[in-house]
Formats: structure tokens, sequence, C-alpha cells
């Protein structure tokens, strides 16, 4: 054990909230935006001449006109993805340059038989022919739900992966547990994977397969239309809520190209079927009130909302690549609505994609889609005077001094940004998820964060993050007594797979906790279960009301528990009690209470994320290693600039070693000094050295000398 009874209830009253109750019951409320009026557009565009993508182009051979006035491009970057990048380092791009892929399976102008077969040509899709830059999301259309979200868009193989194999089936994933949707089937508890067999065979496949064939074939039977009028309201409500979808999609930064597996609905709706005889005798007997003109031209209705609804993918940047399922049934079955393909042709070149008939390889036959879009030349400039009314501005980019017979591809315009509140759900999710995934790390709330591995009993380490707010920073622009703050938490493998994650909304009562905000800030306690590796952890804090956020990105390391030699945690630094207003994460119901690791000697302690010391006076700081041995240890420190560089000053004296044993880590107990330091920000890095082994190893903590 790593502590006592009496340390365990010390501890949870330290990160109890005060006895007013401040923080109120869970919300939902959420909200995106920048408290600046600086409003940066970036605008991803594709360069090809016969097909191929073209190299080496500068800022120099671009020119952008928002509205009639031409900008000044500001920032300028090239992805090409023929060199190859880490997961770490396509993390590290703007997600507007980054390309996404929407699979969009539509459950209502299709048979089960054909939408089930076509899952294994999308997973061929991703596992063969996405990069690390890519981001894709899994989607299902049903005329009873429009268009609903399985997994947002997230650069997880396993994930997309899961979530195309089950279809959204309700008992086959976790719904609901994670609200940006970046992850399918994981515990809510700790955000780890629960994985159901994917490929392969078993009980458990065949349980999986007849689960989402009879999802399919209940979806199906409800679908079914039978007459032209039914057909013709069918297909209303489908370009309606398209159009609705594809405006949502204008929210997402980058181009998106709508893998849209379907059979596509009947054309004669828009196009007629030409006079019958009945229609041509009425005619010619001057009966004109008896000809039916939706049956001879099609219904100008419906002609008006697809119409409107391809309008709005276009607007968002939304390429359709339509994928015909008919011939995916048992047999090869001939189309039983030949004019179906109509259909599906005119949205996929209506916005610039293709139609693909042939499925022996569907990954071979979209090669051209990657290959023309290898290179993305992402432009940014800064309009002045910008109207935040979510109106629609159209954008025109011209090449200079370029190779003849060069083609652009690139988004036709941009929404600007809209009030806080007037976005819907799905904006601040896709938002939200977008920040997570590819934002800049910074943001005016500055927030800090703190996380540890701790050893457990099992294969995985117990990470709590601690998460410190600036109080007057959330605070800014506040007007409302009741103040919500979103926290989201992702740690993210060096394979691009989110491996856990927490989400937590505070509603915060500022006629109880306004002066403490005021006075320092908010301090939130949250908890991970990761596997050994080598983590990116991304924290997005945000004021709900007025959209300002702060968003870190810390490397974690999570030790092997059989790792030889030292394995040393970051220096913590105590804090004094009552500094910060606290609280912690909402642990599920039943979910049993982790130990609390914070411990010197029998005594629990809440360490600073980042703390602020007085020039030249000292401090006590711990040091927690394992795999220390019975000898003797060394600790030395050393001070970086937060640029990495070594500075002279800093010293630190350790006047105690108390062991810990199994799960609980030995503590190194000192004093750290920062003599000779100037005000301003550094890394502290500690390194132990096991005396018996000469082993060592060193772990870093920022701070600022204030």
């Amino acid at each position: 054990m790593l502590h006592c009874r009496k340390s365990l209830c010390l501890a949870i009253a330290l990160l109890a909230l005060l006895p007013a109750a401040p923080v109120a019951a869970q919300q939902q409320r959420r909200g995106f935006g920048e408290t600046t009026t600086v409003v940066v557009v970036e605008v991803p565009v594709y360069v090809t001449k016969d097909g191929e993508p073209v190299r080496g182009l500068t800022a120099d051979n671009f020119e952008i006109t928002d509205g009639r006035k031409v900008q000044k491009i500001t920032a300028f970057d090239v992805i090409d993805l023929a060199q190859p990048l880490t997961p770490q380092q396509a993390a590290q791009l703007p997600v507007a340059g980054r390309r996404h892929f929407l699979l969009l399976f539509d459950l209502a102008f299709a048979d089960p038989e054909g939408i089930f077969r076509a899952r294994e040509a999308a997973k061929k899709v991703v596992s063969e022919q996405l990069q690390p830059t890519d981001l894709a999301a899994v989607a299902l259309y049903s005329s009873a739900r429009g268009p609903n979200i399985v997994l947002g868009f997230t650069s997880d193989r396993r994930q997309i992966a899961t979530a195309v194999d089950t279809l959204g089936v309700p008992q086959l994933v976790g719904r609901g547990a994670d609200p940006l949707a970046l992850m399918v089937n994981a515990s809510p508890t700790t955000g780890a994977m629960q994985m159901t067999e994917v490929g392969g065979g078993g009980a458990g496949t065949e349980a999986r397969v007849e689960a989402v064939t009879e999802f399919l074939k209940a979806v199906s039977s409800a679908e079914t239309k039978t007459n032209a009028e039914a057909l013709k309201n069918q297909v209303t409500a489908f370009s309606r809520s398209f159009a609705d979808f594809g405006k949502l999609m204008g929210t997402v930064q980058g181009t998106k190209h709508v893998v849209y597996f379907s059979e596509g609905f009947d054309s004669s709706v828009l196009q007629g079927e030409g006079a019958s005889e009945d229609t041509r005798e009425a005619i010619a007997h001057g009966e004109t009130w008896d000809v039916n003109s939706d049956e001879m031209f099609g219904s100008g209705r419906q002609q008006n909302d697809v119409s409107a609804m391809l309008e709005e993918f276009r607007r968002a940047n939304c390429i359709i690549q339509a994928v015909d399922v008919s011939r995916l049934k048992s047999g090869h079955e001939e189309r039983p609505r030949p004019s179906g393909q109509d259909s599906l042709l005119q949205m996929a070149k209506s916005t610039g994609g293709e139609l693909y008939t042939n499925f022996t390889d569907l990954s071979q036959a979209m090669s051209k889609v990657f290959e023309r879009t290898s290179v993305t030349y992402l432009l940014a400039f800064q309009p002045e005077n910008l109207k935040q009314d979510g109106s629609f501005r159209k954008l025109k980019v011209r090449l200079k001094d370029a190779p003849g017979g060069a083609k652009l591809s690139y988004r036709p315009g941009y929404y600007t940004p809209k009030p806080v509140p007037q976005l819907t759900a799905l904006e601040r999710r896709f938002q939200t998820a977008a920040e997570i995934l590819g934002g800049e790390p910074g943001g005016p709330l500055g927030a800090s964060v703190l996380a540890t591995p701790f050893r457990t009993g099992g294969p995985n380490s117990y990470v709590p993050v601690l998460v410190e707010v600036n109080g007057p920073a959330l605070l800014a622009g506040q007007k409302e007594k009741a103040l919500v703050t979103e926290i989201y938490a992702y740690a993210i493998d060096g394979e691009g797979s989110i491996q856990g994650y927490f989400t937590q909304n505070l509603g915060l009562d500022l006629t109880k906790v306004e002066a403490q905000l005021k006075q320092s800030g908010l301090k939130f306690y949250g908890d991970l279960e990761l596997p050994p590796g080598e983590y990116s952890l991304r924290v997005l804090v945000r004021n709900a009301q007025t959209g300002a956020h702060s968003l870190q990105v810390v490397p974690v390391v999570v030790p092997a528990h059989d790792q030889a030699g030292p394995v040393v945690l970051p220096p913590m630094f105590p804090e004094a009690q009552g500094k910060w207003l606290l609280t912690r994460e909402t642990q599920a119901a039943g979910a049993p209470q982790p130990e609390y690791p914070f411990i010197i000697g029998q005594e629990p302690f809440i360490p600073a994320s980042k703390p602020v010391l007085a020039a030249n006076q000292g401090v006590k700081v711990a040091v927690m290693a394992y795999n220390l041995g019975n000898g003797d240890v060394r600790a030395e420190a050393g001070v970086l600039r937060a640029d990495g560089q070594p500075v002279q000053g800093g010293a630190l004296e350790v006047t105690e070693r108390q062991r810990g044993g199994g799960r609980a880590p030995d503590r190194l107990v000192g004093t750290f000094t920062p003599s000779g330091l100037p005000p301003g920000e550094y890394l502290l890095r500690v390194t132990v050295t096991d005396g018996a082994s000469g082993a060592a190893q060193s772990s870093t903590i920022p701070f600022v000398v204030g």
C-alpha cells in the first residue's frame, strides 16, 4: 500500500471542494471560440498537372482574393506525403493542412448486404492508404435519424477500424462515453479501449457479424419505400438533412473527402421519366390539366433541394467520392434500380469527386485521389474588420508563374466565426476535437499540467493528471454567476492511437468561489491508466461561455514495470493548502477509488504543476523513483532555460530518503534553492544515480522564478 487509511482520508480531504459545494452537477453546455478578434483563415490548395501533383511552389506563386480584396499571405506551409512523417511529426501539422476522409454508409438507399460487404472495402482503404497525417471519421445515414457520427475525425487507425466494423451498433460500441467521439467502445472511467475482435474468426466475430446484420436489416426494413410520392419525400428528407450536414462540415478545417457508400436514389425523381402514353394522349387532346409535369420533367422541389445540398458540400470543401455498393451483393446481382447510379454520379461530379463502381479493389481505384492530393499547399491570411456572424465569404486563389496547364483545387470560401452561444453542439464538438488533435499549444487561460506515472498491481500505470488554470484569466469576460469550465485530456501514443482520456464539465458558483479564483485559480485532479509507452498528453481547458481556452501538450513516458535501472518521476514541489480551488474528476458509479500517490512520510500533499519560486529562497522538493536498490543513491540538479539550454544557478540538497517497496516508490526529500537565477521560466532537471550499479535517469519539471 502507498499509504495508510488516515493518509487516504487526508488526501481525499485535500481534494474535496469547499463545504459550500461550488461545483454543481455536470453540465453539457459547451462553447468554442477566441477572446481575440483576430481571425486566421487557412486555405489548403492542391495543384496538379496531368493528374500529378506539382511540387516546388512557394508563397510567391499564389494570390488569394477574399471577396474583392487581394489578401496578404501571412503563413505558408507545404505538406508533401512523399516525405514520410512520424505520427509525432504529423500531429504537429495544422489540422487545415491534413486530409480528412469521412466514411459515410447510406442505410436508406442501399441494400443491407451491400453495406455489410462495403465495410471490408472501407477498412482496406484505411489500412493501406491513409497516411499518419490523415484524419478519418465514420458516419451512418438513415431517413429516421439523418447523418449520425459514429466516430469523429481521428488519426487512430484502430478506432476507425472498430467503428467501420461495428457500424455504430449500440451493443458493440461504447456510445456516449467519449463526448468528442474520438473513441468508440471505450471505458468511460479510464478511456481504455475495450476492443471487440476486429477481423479473424471465433465466437466473438460471429456474434458481431450477427449483431451488425440484424441492425442493417432492421434499418433497411424501416427505410423501404414503395411508391413515387414516398420516394420524393425520402429524397427531400435526404437532401435537406445532408445540406445541414454539409454546412456542419464547413466548420471542420481542411479538405474533406466524403467516401459515400450507397446505391443512390432513383434519379427519375429529379429528371422525370418522359411522357407516358396517357400523358401524350392528354396533350394531343389539349387536356393539359391531366399532364403530370413531375412525371415528365422531374420534381422542381426535389431538384432545388438537391442543388442546395450540393452547394453546401462545395462551400464546406467536401468532395464526394461516391461508391456504388450494388455490386457488392452476393452473386453480383443486377441493379434493381438502374437510375440510382445517375444520382451518385451527379453528387460526385458536382463536388469534384469520382464515381466508383468496380470493387475488385477499392483502395486501388481510389489511388489516383490519394496521389493527386499528396501535396498540400497551406495558405493563411488574416482578414481585417471581419464580421463574426457566421456568413459565407467567397475565396479565389490564383497561380502566378506556375507551370503551364497546372490546375488548382481549393475551398471556394469560408464561414466567418459565430458567437459562442450560436454554435450548435455538433459544431462545438468538431471544433473541440480539431483543437485536441492539431491545435497550437498555448492560449489566454495560461494553464499548466503535471502528469506522473505510478505503478499498480497490473500491467498499466496509474497516471494522475493535475491541471492548474489561472483564475483571473478564466474569469475574464465572464458575465454570468455560473461559470462552466470544460476540461479534456487525451493521451496519444506514437502510432497516433488514443490510449486513454478523461473529460469533465465543471459548473462553478461564482457567488461562492469568485474571490478564491481571483486570488489564484482552479486546480483539477484527473487520472488515466496507460500501458508502457511514450505519449503526447493533450489537455484543453476552456471557459464555455467566453470560449477562452488553453491547450497544453505534455510528453509522458510510462515505463515498463520490469524496466531495469532507476525510473525517476518529475520533481514535485508541495504547495500550501488552500491556495487553489480544488476539485477532481467525477468517478463512475461503482468504480474503485484510486490510491492517492502524493505522499511524503505519512502525509499527503498537492504538488504544483508549474511551481512559482522566489529567488534565492529554498523550497521543499520530493523526487520519487523506482528501482533504486538498497545501496546509496545520488541526486543532482541542473537548470535549463525554457528552450532547453543549460544555465548556471540553482542548488538541490537531498536530506532524506524514504524507502518504498513493491508498488510504492522511494522518495528523496530535500530543498531546492533557485540561487543566481533572474526572474523567468526554467526547467529543473534532476538526475538520480544508483550507487551500486551506476545506472542513472533524469526527469524534469518547468518552474518559474517570480
